[in-house]
């Protein structure tokens, strides 16, 4: 077994690298991974206070931990983020192992994600579907340039939104079908609870520093927090006391299904605290993924006009041209799910899976692990890894099209990057996370035509210097490519 403390290829920052990834000048995923490619390691092990914080890059590695031995990496830390957006751990994705999450999961998984709900839902999701084009067809005869940002996390909203409230909007939404200022206000600070989940706060590491808030972290959760609250608590109070008083009798949504659970007894099986807290975090695993490897691809593709054109001549192939592309035309859509999942590899929405936190000391790929270790999965470093894939930071769809001619899909078990990750942790909305994926993506694709806008020549594609999303929201110049009766149907329909 190797000694962390003396072997060159485990590399180990002791206390004093906490103030590094504290305050030097980029953030601490950035330094992190610029650490390890200088020190040509796929593992490291960062001594932050108290913790040791375990960093991979390597596939082979990351599926020991979560396959070979996942059952000794199934939990999650106590940190601040995780504990104001889950209520104090009465959640699933965010929760550490015990009962409260064995009965969580059961729910999320037999309830609210299981395929008879996928079908359930399956008439909500055309309607937004049809919304999204609605929007996007509007703005073409405004000028024709469409934030594709907006647009991306508009549809994933709205698709949430009515799952889980049966209902599109908060407030009255704009005149062209998009979000008006209560739907940012609540996308918006769901993206910056995601922005600060997990995102090295100091007191996770030096508790003794909680109480100064060193970097405002615990400020800006919570003012995130309390937005959230006040466009769904509301909601819930009032649909708890129509079930009550036998106002609502018939279950039409997420919302419903989790009131009316009951225990053995014939007692509610959910506090108000927990459908809250559950809703929130449902709300959070469904906005990001989808918006930003769709908005990154369409950035890649419009400077690379030949896998554009073939994304849609697929597109025609299979669908045409005289309706709209529905989920049951996906599964032959390869092309164009060869690039979503490109964008997954090559653009992850975030530099590191959610922690895993070892629950007794282990030996992994013969390193000595502790026991309480977070480790963290680099998305960057395993999607970008030059062993892995060859030309690692070139958008090449191809590379995932199977000479055997097999189906492609979004999941990738063998963690060479993360999409849905894997193991009991892994994501259990894989199946509507993937055709919320490809249908924003193939409806985009099909109804319009995408290109630069006036006086650029090309989409800048630069990163954020805080995040992995794109540093300037993609905006492109927009034009119809259907017939006009396509678009006259769902108009009429609104």
């Amino acid at each position: 077994m190797k000694n962390p403390y003396c072997d060159n290829n485990y590399l180990l920052v002791q206390n004093h690298g906490l103030s590094l990834v504290a305050y030097k000048n980029e953030p601490a995923f950035r330094w992190i991974h610029n650490l390890m490619k200088q020190m040509n390691t796929e593992i490291a092990c960062f001594r932050l206070g108290n913790v040791h914080v375990i960093t991979v890059t390597c596939p082979n590695i990351s599926c020991e931990f979560l396959k070979a031995q996942d059952s000794n990496f199934a939990t999650r830390p106590i940190t601040m983020s995780s504990g104001v957006t889950t209520k104090e751990y009465i959640t699933t994705v965010l929760t550490p192992c015990g009962d409260q999450w064995k009965k969580m999961k059961r729910i999320l998984v037999t309830q609210m994600l299981c395929p008879a709900k996928q079908l359930w839902f399956y008439g909500k999701r055309v309607e937004e579907a049809e919304h999204l084009v609605r929007y996007v067809y509007k703005q073409c005869s405004e000028g024709g340039l469409v934030d594709v940002r907006i647009a991306a996390r508009h549809y994933c909203g709205n698709v949430i939104r009515k799952m889980v409230f049966n209902k599109r909007f908060f407030g009255k939404g704009k005149k062209n079908g998009g979000p008006g200022f209560e739907e940012e206000e609540h996308v918006d600070a769901l993206f910056r609870i995601l922005d600060y989940i997990f995102s090295f706060c100091l007191s996770d590491y030096l508790p003794c520093l909680k109480i100064f808030d060193l970097g405002g972290h615990e400020k800006i959760i919570k003012a995130a927090d309390g937005i959230i609250g006040k466009y769904h608590d509301p909601i819930i109070e009032d649909r708890v006391q129509q079930w009550k008083n036998g106002a609502k009798k018939e279950a039409e949504d997420l919302l419903d299904v989790l009131i009316t659970l009951k225990d053995d007894n014939g007692n509610p099986l959910l506090s108000g605290d927990e459908i809250k807290a559950q809703i929130t975090e449902i709300m959070l695993a469904t906005v990001d993924n989808p918006s930003n490897a769709v908005e990154w691809a369409i950035a890649e593709m419009i400077n690379q006009t030949k896998i554009f054109k073939k994304a849609v001549e697929e597109l025609d192939k299979v669908v045409g041209k005289e309706r709209l592309v529905q989920e049951s035309d996906l599964s032959q859509l390869n092309y164009i799910t060869a690039c979503a999942r490109e964008a997954f590899r090559l653009h992850p929405v975030g530099p590191f899976n959610l922690p895993h936190v070892s629950i007794a000391d282990a030996t992994v790929a013969n390193y000595f692990i502790p026991k309480g270790s977070h480790v963290l999965l680099s998305r960057m470093g395993l999607g970008w890894n030059p062993k892995v894939w060859k030309e690692p930071h070139k958008f090449k769809p191809e590379r995932h099209i199977k000479n055997d001619g097999s189906g492609v899909t979004l999941t990738e078990p063998d963690l060479r990057f993360i999409s849905f990750s894997t193991g009991r942790r892994g994501c259990a909305g894989v199946t509507m996370g993937t055709s919320m994926t490809l249908m924003l993506f193939a409806r985009l694709l099909q109804g319009f035509t995408w290109n630069v806008p006036p006086n650029q020549t090309s989409i800048d594609l630069k990163e954020s210097e805080s995040s992995l999303t794109l540093a300037k929201p993609l905006v492109a110049l927009v034009k119809p490519r259907l017939p006009a009766y396509v678009y006259d149907k769902i108009m009429h329909d609104q």
